[in-house]
C-alpha cells in the first residue's frame, strides 16, 4: 500500500495552536510540561510515582474488566507487566456506535506503537485505552456512518429517556438488533462475515454503549495487547478519590489559574479549548441518574437541584466517590492518578486541552505525561483512486472544498479533441504575449506591465471558458455529479476528514486484519503528518 504524506498544517480545520505544537514546539512550550517526543517521554518517566496499592488495585479492576470484554492473553500479559512496574502509554475516546469514527482505532494503534517502541528502547511500557463512558453527550455516540460506493449510510440508535445520563450506563435496547443487521448487510469483502459477527456479538440489546464498544475494540485489537479501561468502576473512583477531593476543595484556586492560563494562550495568539469561569469547578455530580455540573453557590455547592454545604460535599466525595466525575480538564489528572502515564496520545482537540490541563496536573499531581499526536489517515479505495486519476486530481484538491474541487473536475471532463484545442489556444496566447513583449518594451517600457496585466486577464477569461465548457459537458453526460459524490463522500464526507466520520468496519471487512498492520507501518511518531493510504 502506497502512502502520500500531508503535513498537519496543510489539513483543513487545523488550529494554530496544534500546528505550532507540531512544527515549532518551543513557541508553545510554556503551556506544556514535556516536548512531544521520546525525550519528553523519558522526562515524564523519571517523574512517575505511583503507590503500589493504587497500581495493584487498578490492575485488579482492569483484569476483571478485560476478561468481561473478551480481551486475550496478550492483554493479560500486559496487565502483568503493568502490575510489575511498566509505564503506561494512554489514549482514549468516546464510545461511539459500531466503534465510532476511525480515529478511535488510530489512537489505539498509535498507543500500541509508542509502547512497543518505548519497550524496545529499554523502558517497559504497555498501551491503555480509556473508554469515555462517563461522558453524557449521547448525541456524540448514538450514530455512525458507513461508506458505500454511491455515498454513505447513517445509522442512528434511539435510546429514549437517556438524556444527561452517562453513556456507559445506557443500554442499547431492542432497536440495536435491526441496526446491527443493517450494518452487517452493507459489508463486503473477504472478511465481511467476520466483521459482521463482531457487530452482532458485541452490539446486543443488553449491552451498553460502553460495553459494546469495549468488546468490539477487544476483537479488533486481538493479539496486540491493548488494555481497555472503563472509568465507571466504583473501585477506580475510590482509588482516585484523593485527587477528586482536592479538585473540589481547591476549586477556587484551580479556576483562577485556569482563567489565567486561558488569558495567556489568547495573548499568545492561540485559543482556549475549554472556557473556564472563575465561579466554576472541574467536577460533575450524578444526581437522579443524570450527570450535572457541580457549581459553587453560597459557600457550598449546587448540582442540579441538590445543594449542600462545602463540608457536606467534601464528605460526599469521601463516602461516595462514584457520584463524582471529572470534566475534560480534570479527567487527564484522574487518569494519571490511576496510571503511571508517561505519554498520552491525542488528537488536535486533546493537545489543546492539555495546554490548559497542565495547570491542573501541576497543582493536583505534580507531574504530567508527554502529549503526542495520534496517527492520522485517509484511506483511498481502488475505485476512488481510479476516479482521482481520471480527473487528474488528488486528495488535497478534495480537501480544498466543494467549489474549488468541482472547478478542477469540470476543467478535466472535456472531450479529448476539445481539451487539446484549449491547450493549443492557451499556448498560442502565451506565444502571442511573448512575441509582443520585446517590441513593446522598445517602444515604451511601461507598456510591458500593461501587457502582463492584459495577458493575466485574457488567461483568466480563457480558463473560465474552459471551466464553463467542462460544466456543460458534465451536465450533458450526467456522470460528473456521480463521480464527484463518490469521491467526496469517501474522502471528505460531510466536509470533514474521513477519519472523523466514516466507520473503519467496512474497510476492515474489505482489507482484513492486514489493514491494521499496514496502518501501523505508516505511523510516524510525534509528527502529526497525515497519511493518504492507497488500498
Amino acid at each position: 500500500m502506497e502512502c502520500h504524506w500531508i503535513s498537519a498544517a496543510e489539513l483543513p480545520h487545523i488550529t494554530l495552536l496544534y500546528s505550532t505544537y507540531l512544527t515549532d514546539f518551543p513557541r508553545v512550550s510554556e503551556f506544556y510540561v514535556h516536548p512531544p517526543d521520546f525525550n519528553g517521554i523519558s522526562q515524564a518517566a523519571v517523574e512517575i510515582q505511583l503507590e503500589d496499592s493504587i497500581r495493584g488495585g487498578v490492575v485488579e479492576v482492569l483484569r476483571k474488566q478485560n476478561i468481561a470484554f473478551g480481551s486475550d492473553s496478550e492483554t493479560s500479559r500486559n496487565l502483568e507487566q503493568l502490575r510489575d512496574g511498566a509505564a503506561a502509554v494512554v489514549t482514549g475516546q468516546q464510545v461511539g456506535l459500531f466503534g465510532g469514527p476511525p480515529y478511535s482505532v488510530y489512537k489505539a494503534l498509535t498507543a500500541i506503537h509508542v509502547a512497543n517502541e518505548l519497550t524496545a528502547r529499554g523502558t517497559n511500557a504497555v498501551p491503555v485505552f480509556w473508554l469515555a463512558t462517563e461522558d453524557h453527550d449521547l448525541a456524540e455516540v448514538d450514530h455512525c456512518y458507513f461508506g458505500a460506493r454511491g455515498g454513505h449510510e447513517r445509522f442512528d440508535l434511539s435510546t429514549p429517556g437517556a438524556e444527561a445520563r452517562r453513556v456507559g450506563e445506557i443500554q442499547l435496547g431492542e432497536a440495536v438488533r435491526e441496526l446491527s443487521a443493517r450494518a452487517a448487510g452493507i459489508l463486503e469483502g473477504a472478511t465481511a462475515a467476520e466483521v459482521a459477527r463482531w457487530i452482532s456479538n458485541c452490539y446486543r440489546p443488553e449491552e451498553t454503549f460502553g460495553s459494546a464498544f469495549a468488546k468490539l475494540m477487544a476483537r479488533i485489537f486481538a493479539g496486540r495487547g491493548l488494555i481497555l479501561l472503563d472509568p465507571l468502576s466504583p473501585e477506580l473512583h475510590r482509588l482516585s478519590a484523593k485527587t477528586m477531593l482536592r479538585a473540589v476543595k481547591e476549586h477556587e484556586v484551580l479556576a483562577r489559574e485556569l482563567v489565567a492560563r486561558s488569558a495567556a494562550l489568547e495573548r499568545a495568539g492561540y485559543h482556549a479549548q475549554v472556557k473556564v469561569a472563575e465561579q466554576s469547578t472541574l467536577v460533575f455530580r450524578i444526581v437522579d441518574g443524570q450527570r450535572v455540573a457541580l457549581r459553587p453557590k453560597d459557600g457550598g455547592f449546587l448540582a442540579g437541584s441538590k445543594q449542600e454545604s462545602f463540608d457536606e460535599t467534601l464528605k460526599a466525595v469521601k463516602l461516595h466517590p462514584e457520584e463524582f466525575s471529572a470534566n475534560a480538564l480534570l479527567r487527564p489528572v484522574i487518569q494519571d492518578t490511576l496510571l503511571p502515564t508517561v505519554a498520552y496520545i491525542g488528537g488536535p482537540a486533546e493537545v489543546a486541552y492539555h495546554a490548559q490541563a497542565s495547570v491542573v496536573h501541576k497543582r493536583l499531581l505534580g507531574r504530567a505525561p508527554a502529549v503526542l499526536p495520534r496517527a492520522a489517515f485517509t484511506l483511498v479505495t481502488p475505485h476512488a483512486a481510479n476516479l482521482l486519476k481520471k480527473y487528474n486530481v488528488d486528495v488535497q484538491d478534495v480537501f480544498a472544498g466543494r467549489q474549488q474541487f468541482r472547478a478542477k473536475l469540470e476543467a478535466e471532463v472535456l472531450p479529448e479533441d476539445l481539451t487539446s484545442r484549449f491547450a493549443e489556444g492557451e499556448k498560442n496566447l502565451h506565444d502571442l504575449v511573448e512575441r509582443l513583449r520585446e517590441p513593446l518594451a522598445r517602444l515604451d517600457q511601461s507598456l510591458v506591465g500593461a501587457l502582463d496585466t492584459a495577458a493575466e486577464k485574457m488567461l483568466y477569461q480563457f480558463t473560465s471558458l474552459r471551466t464553463k465548457a467542462g460544466r456543460a459537458e458534465g451536465f450533458r453526460t450526467g456522470v460528473l455529479d456521480t463521480h464527484e459524490r463518490e469521491i467526496t463522500s469517501l474522502l471528505f464526507p460531510n466536509g470533514e476528514l474521513q477519519e472523523r466520520s466514516l466507520s473503519l468496519l467496512p474497510f476492515l471487512a474489505t482489507e482484513g486484519g492486514d489493514l491494521l498492520d499496514q496502518l501501523d507501518r505508516h505511523i510516524k511518531i510525534g509528527t502529526g503528518d497525515h497519511c493518504v493510504l492507497y488500498l
